[in-house]
């Protein structure tokens, strides 16, 4: 088992960052102040959270070239299709914007949950937040062949094993992260522009809303081919930095407009009125592990593979 994980605020660990803040927990440090993002508060990480210092943490830098191809199986994603259960509710927490979802009922259906790629068990859906920058060009938390791209998202899975995350930060297969890059455009986009135009209601800290409506998790990634992907063993991006994430990396761009972008700058962190911007962590130092790319094995033709369909038998032959 890892460590620092003890009396963890659960509603904090579903989007990594969200805590109550009103009381000591894992999102404050030991002297009771929330961690920052400057570069001496990240170098400071470490002495509330051992973890952070660690051989396995993450973000890291992404090159194509030094990715080693393996064959396995798409990400295949289960319940993506269905809309949401309800209430969902955004949060701004100071650091970031994250949107809690409970659980489906099983009367209606299954909860979200993906499994493939270098998986060994089935995930369950926990929740979402973003990572993003106050120019476009920087944001996001990994970089991808030297690009730094304006703003991340991660979508989180517990592994189905553990009952709680607090439970699964403790095992280096706890987590699974889906990681997913914007690039701004023009036009809005419809997907994302669910979440945006809540933000009018959660500007100031601490604020939350629940959403009077509900959407597809299929609605965010539209466009993203999920037999294409890089994966690598990693941790959390904040305190406590527990390394028990599998991160699964899409090279495939989402996109967003130049004012949905202005939207997520609007977030007050609640310190002396600043504007919630580079919230994204310093790169970390790769070491000893690998990073894979997905590779489609030659000895199958099925078009179910090759045009990113899923559910295809091709895909679980190594």
């Amino acid at each position: 088992m890892l460590n620092d994980t003890t009396n963890i605020d659960f509603c904090y660990l579903i989007a990594f960052t969200l805590s109550s803040h009103r009381r000591a927990g894992p999102f404050n440090g030991v002297d009771g102040h929330r961690f920052g993002y400057s570069k001496p508060d990240q170098r400071r990480w470490s002495k509330a959270h051992q973890s952070c210092a660690g051989t396995h943490q993450s973000p890291i830098a992404i090159h194509s070239h030094r990715a080693v191809p393996l064959y396995m199986p798409a990400i295949e994603l289960v319940g993506y299709n269905n809309l949401l259960p309800g209430p969902m509710t955004i949060h701004n927490n100071g650091h970031s914007v994250s949107l809690s979802i409970p659980k489906t009922d099983p009367a209606i259906g299954k909860h979200p949950y993906i499994f493939g790629g270098k998986l060994q068990n089935e995930y369950e859906l926990e929740g979402l937040h973003f990572h993003w920058g106050d120019k476009n060009n920087r944001g996001a938390e990994h970089v991808l062949n030297d690009i730094r791209y304006p703003l991340e998202m991660h979508i989180i899975h517990r592994n189905k094993k553990y009952k709680t995350v607090g439970e699964a930060l403790g095992y280096s297969d706890g987590l699974t992260v889906l990681g997913f890059f914007y690039q701004v455009t023009e036009q809005d986009a419809p997907g994302i522009n669910t979440l945006v135009r809540s933000f009018a209601h959660i500007v100031d800290y601490d604020q939350t809303l629940q959403l009077n409506h509900t959407f597809t998790l299929q609605s965010l990634i539209d466009g993203i081919d999920m037999t294409r992907f890089y994966t690598y063993k990693g941790s959390l991006t904040t305190p406590p930095c527990s390394e028990a994430v599998t991160w699964v990396v899409f090279p495939d761009l989402l996109e967003l407009s130049v004012n949905q972008m202005k939207r997520f700058r609007t977030l007050d962190t609640g310190i002396h009125g600043s504007p919630m911007v580079d919230n994204y962590r310093a790169l970390q130092p790769i070491g000893n592990r690998r990073v894979f790319v997905r590779k489609v094995n030659p000895r199958y033709t099925g078009l179910d593979v090759f045009e990113g369909k899923h559910h295809s038998k091709w895909d679980w032959v190594y």
